[in-house]
């Protein structure tokens, strides 16, 4: 178990805040789910979750089997990435408005009480 330990704000305890405070994070909020480099893999490993979307994928793998093949191929693959577009761009807005509100919290100011 790791307590948490405060320490007042005075120079004699300073060197041992500077040495409790690299094994805790800040304060700081964030809600986002996605990163930059994170967004595009691990949007599609979400979308790919559910089962609508893993049948669609199933029928443009199948397709391009030329025995089985019933439509274009194209064709096949427009309903899937006409859908995984639409859910990534909706994931994309809504993670960067969490982007935006999280920006704000971290930058209003905050009351401190102290004795």
């Amino acid at each position: 178990n790791k307590w948490r330990i405060v320490f007042p704000n005075n120079e004699r305890q300073k060197k041992a805040w500077d040495r409790a405070a690299r094994f805790y994070s800040g304060n700081r909020i964030q809600t986002t789910k996605y990163t930059w480099l994170t967004f595009l893999p691990q949007n599609l490993f979400e979308q790919f979750h559910r089962l609508a979307n893993l049948y669609f994928l199933f029928l443009v793998i199948l397709n391009w089997f030329p025995q089985v093949q019933v439509f274009h191929r194209e064709i096949t693959m427009l309903p899937l990435l006409v859908v995984l577009l639409a859910i990534s761009v909706k994931d994309a807005v809504e993670d960067y408005r969490k982007y935006q509100f999280d920006k704000t919290i971290n930058s209003s100011k905050t009351r401190v009480y102290d004795k």
